[in-house]
């Protein structure tokens, strides 16, 4: 899973333009050093290039001090076009596809080929607070093990000013739903 020069060159290029335009994201960050942990991580730069490609547009939203890693998500305004259609999880998946029904796949199975994290409920509340997101669609996010031992997932989205976390069954696919992800470089 490796870029080739150009792909790389042009991620970083795209990355960077999207950094510069949107500072409030990551208030005293500087490019130059996020730019260095990049290029020492290609495997990174491949989730990232996945990001882009499924139409996250990642950037920058935050640092961890502790860590001292550079904290991405993605940024679209909808949920990622190239993540919509899918099934909380496999079972979810399954299920569906033996009532004939064939979603795109499931978000769990697609973050981990990735090499993303699934946005919790926290940080989705997080990433609401720079800016307006999904306000047209939904985005599934990580489930804690008790509900979905019953059968459910959660999703959420942006609605009349508001920040919605609902529910639905597992199973469940709609063409405006997708997942947002993280990743930590």
């Amino acid at each position: 899973m490796e870029l080739s020069a150009e792909q790389r060159e042009e991620l970083l290029r795209v990355l960077k333009a999207r950094f510069e335009k949107n500072m409030n994201r990551h208030e005293g960050l500087e490019w130059a050093k996020v730019q260095a942990k990049l290029e020492a991580n290609s495997e990174k730069l491949w989730s990232l290039h996945e990001m882009e490609r499924t139409g996250g547009e990642p950037d920058v939203v935050g640092y961890d001090k502790k860590t001292g890693e550079y904290i991405f998500c993605d940024c679209s305004a909808e949920s990622p076009k190239g993540r919509r259609n899918v099934c909380y999880d496999r079972e979810g998946q399954q299920a569906r596809e033996k009532q004939g029904v064939y979603p795109a796949g499931n978000v769990i199975d697609m973050a981990t080929a990735m090499g993303i994290e699934l946005l919790t409920e926290e940080q989705y509340r997080e990433l609401q607070k720079l800016g307006n997101f999904d306000t047209k669609t939904s985005s599934w996010v990580k489930t804690p093990a008790e509900i979905r031992k019953l059968g459910g997932a959660l999703f959420a989205d942006r609605r009349y000013g508001q920040l919605f976390v609902y529910h639905n069954s597992a199973p469940t696919f709609y063409s405006a739903r997708g997942f947002r992800g993280s990743l930590r470089v």
